[in-house]
């Protein structure tokens, strides 16, 4: 079986006042031509992984392999095979869409005569053509994501690493960045994705790995780890927090895992939902509890990192991957002065 992608045993600490493992451990292969989510909360350690796949860091001990290539020895090669877009937008809005290409064209060494054709295509592809002229500065938040994509796709890299590259994006720019990476993994490019976008994951990934502080809690398909969790989800609406706590415990015979109370709103996983709810209502109605709602619904993946963790992605707050600032910063100029020929943005 050919991996693209491979990581073994990583581990990364910051040092600084409180030394952080970023990660600990973490182990997973992503074969060729398919989309791999990496997910986890900020701080779980998703971008220290791609970070380091990507040369940008070097892990404390572990292997990481691009295509073969161990990304530490033969950083140089690695960096010439792939392209990557971080949560943010790098490119120049003082140049226009055209020009940022072009300028990622000749950072790249490419050849001159190929440079003006490659932006072309690049601006078709992504719908950016009638634009291609304008100043990045009159460009929306889609429109800029979607350059800073081709930017990264200038080189033709074979392996693909995306950092959470829908953050801020509304639901329309987001479908048709989703329609991009498509066709991309169709045309045989292999993409690493980290998200905390689960529905993002769901819909693109084949294979997944759940991290949670610097280690992999979970992996598998999008199906196998739904199907983990238990066949249907019984959700129910409270009038107030305090009936809601009275129902996570009356729910809580009903399923393999202990029900999730969110305000006023309990969720538990069953297997088998009709029965389940059945039993649920009458237990409700025993102790004269009224719901505002009662639903039955397949399982998410945000049901499952639920399950697995203890709470929502969007629970944590901002990504502490590395307290060192200075380090990081010293890492960051590092890799920019090694002509990094991708299109790279600042992570989170």
């Amino acid at each position: 079986m050919q991996y693209a992608i491979e990581a073994e045993q990583l581990k990364k600490t910051f040092t600084g006042k409180h030394d952080v493992r970023a990660l600990d451990g973490v182990s997973f292969s992503v074969k060729e031509g398919t989309v791999f989510g990496l997910l986890g909360p900020n701080g779980s350690g998703k971008t220290t992984a791609v970070r380091i796949l990507t040369t940008i860091l070097r892990p404390d001990s572990g292997v990481a392999r691009v295509l073969g290539h161990d990304v530490d020895k033969k950083a140089a090669l690695v960096r010439s095979l792939i392209g990557l877009a971080g949560q943010y937008a790098a490119v120049d809005e003082n140049l226009t869409g055209r020009e940022n290409l072009q300028m990622i064209g000749n950072l790249n060494h490419l050849e001159r005569a190929a440079v003006a054709g490659r932006a072309k295509d690049l601006l078709d592809q992504f719908n950016l053509a009638d634009a291609g002229d304008r100043p990045l500065k009159t460009y929306s938040g889609g429109m800029r994501r979607r350059l800073d994509l081709a930017a990264a796709l200038v080189a033709r890299p074979t392996v693909l690493f995306l950092d959470e590259p829908t953050t801020g994006l509304d639901p329309h720019s987001r479908n048709d960045l989703w329609e991009v990476i498509e066709n991309l993994v169709g045309g045989g490019t292999t993409v690493l994705l980290t998200t905390q976008y689960l529905e993002e994951a769901d819909r693109l990934a084949s294979n997944l790995a759940v991290l949670d502080h610097g280690r992999v809690i979970a992996e598998g398909t999008p199906a196998e780890l739904k199907a983990d969790l238990g066949a249907t989800v019984l959700e129910v609406g409270l009038a107030t927090t305090d009936d809601a706590t009275r129902t996570g415990t009356l729910l809580a015979a009903l399923g393999p895992h202990a029900p999730t109370v969110n305000g006023t709103v309990v969720e538990v996983t069953v297997d088998d939902g009709p029965t389940s709810a059945m039993a649920g209502l009458r237990s409700l109605d025993q102790e004269g509890i009224i719901p505002t709602t009662f639903t039955l619904r397949e399982p998410s993946l945000d049901d499952v990192f639920l399950a697995l963790t203890g709470r929502r992605t969007e629970d944590e707050t901002e990504e502490t991957d590395g307290p060192d600032k200075k380090r990081r910063s010293r890492e960051r100029r590092r890799a920019a002065t090694e002509s990094m020929p991708v299109a790279t943005g600042e992570f989170s």
